[in-house]
């Protein structure tokens, strides 16, 4: 395994909008993580899925007040990371 693949980025974030993670917002962040070269994930602690792949995300049916933890992994993946959690902070 080489340096850039022994390690990832992640952040946690709590779920602000009123209808969780719903249809309009898990589909704005799947459009977002196709931005990136990193493959991103999104976990609540009991499922883990990758964020370009909106069922899936739908079928999680995270609630408002839920923590997700995102991981990026890739070549962008501090740069995606960054960005990715101001998008949670705005849209989320």
């Amino acid at each position: 395994m080489s340096k850039e693949e022994a390690y990832m980025q992640t952040f946690q974030y709590t779920i602000q909008d009123e209808l969780g993670l719903h249809a309009r917002p898990a589909g704005m962040l799947v459009k977002e993580a196709k931005k990136y070269q990193s493959k991103i994930k999104i976990s609540d602690g009991k499922k883990e899925v990758e964020a370009t792949k909106l069922m899936m995300i739908m079928n999680m049916a995270i609630k408002n007040g839920c923590c997700v933890t995102v991981t990026v992994e890739g070549e962008d993946e501090e740069m995606a990371a960054a960005e990715l959690e101001q998008f949670f902070k705005a849209n989320m």
